[in-house]
């Protein structure tokens, strides 16, 4: 394939699958540990909504934002030096302002609505938009099409997930997920080739909630099916240590549908995918119940970019033994 403004053809060597913040730190690790053409992202768009009139994509800008340095790291979302006129006249007027959009922020969001207005898919203004921000690895969106993160909650209702995440600030009880559009969305055909193509190193599942994050991705005919075909190592990164989120309510999920917020109950979500997973040595007791995958305990919090290059490292190197 060839990278927007590159001109040249790269074929990647790593694929990662990955949603936002948690994701986009392993992101950036493996950014800097590989060059950055061998680099391809599938990027969840699940929690994508339309907002005032725009298409919002949450994890695709995350992404876009850490791996060009211009993200807020103390949020962990948005842009760094961000101001907020836009936002604050829109309170005052009374408008819609639940949902928090920085100044920069917003002109992407505009960038992109005129853009698939005039006809343009979202696989096309991702790779201009990161081609703008100067990034050099290729990262896909899961579909052109729209999926959207259904949260069944306790009480009867369905919440688009940005509904549950943001406006109702996580409170519902989750009783289970449908991913809407999925069934009839298309992966992009790019990603298979890249699946297909038998120069992938490895296949990484990031750090992320496996229920809002991956399996969207999977969700989408032909992803999961053309993973498990490859001989490829798939290894996925535990987003928990200690039983616990680092960020975000996936511990609560799985108690909420009855499951124990355990490495187990992550391996679980990606069946039949998995060549090895990486969890915290905190964790390394959970090899007992992983026995039928080799495991990797490693320090997985990410605090800074040496972690993040660390991580990345141990990983590409555990995904090597398991191809040997």
């Amino acid at each position: 394939m060839t990278p927007a403004g590159s001109g040249k053809t790269s074929s990647p060597k790593v694929l990662a699958l990955s949603g936002g913040i948690g994701g986009a730190k392993l992101d950036l690790g493996l950014y800097h540990v590989l060059d950055p053409w061998d680099l391809a992202i599938v990027a969840n768009t699940g929690d994508d909504f339309e907002h005032l009139g725009l298409t919002i994509c949450p994890d695709l800008d995350t992404i876009m934002y850490t791996l060009s340095a211009t993200s807020d790291e103390a949020k962990g979302w948005g842009r760094k030096d961000e101001t907020w006129a836009c936002l604050e006249q829109l309170k005052a007027l009374g408008g819609s302002s639940w949902f928090g959009l920085g100044d920069k922020d917003l002109a992407v969001h505009l960038y992109r609505s005129a853009l698939l207005r005039e006809g343009k898919s979202l696989g096309e203004i991702t790779a201009s938009l990161f081609a703008r921000f100067g990034v050099k690895a290729h990262v896909l969106p899961m579909a052109d099409q729209a999926v959207g993160t259904i949260i069944h909650t306790r009480d009867g209702r369905d919440l688009p997930f940005q509904h549950y995440f943001v406006k109702e600030r996580c409170a519902p009880e989750i009783t289970g997920f449908t991913y809407q559009g999925a069934q009839t969305a298309k992966p992009p055909a790019a990603l298979l080739d890249i699946i297909r193509s038998g120069d992938l190193r490895a296949v990484i599942v990031a750090p992320s909630n496996p229920f809002v994050s991956i399996n969207p991705i999977l969700s989408v005919p032909g992803i999961r099916a053309a993973l498990a075909a490859s001989n490829i190592p798939v290894v996925a990164v535990s987003p928990l240590i200690g039983g616990a989120a680092v960020k975000g309510p996936l511990a609560r999920m799985l108690v909420e549908m009855g499951l124990p917020a355990t490495n187990r109950s992550i391996a679980d979500q990606y069946k039949g995918l998995l060549s090895g997973m990486v969890i915290d040595t905190t964790d390394k007791g959970d090899a007992d119940t992983l026995q039928d995958l080799p495991v990797l305990a490693v320090n997985t919090l990410m605090n800074s970019l040496e972690d993040r290059m660390r991580l990345a490292q141990d990983v590409l190197e555990f995904a090597d033994r398991l191809r040997e």
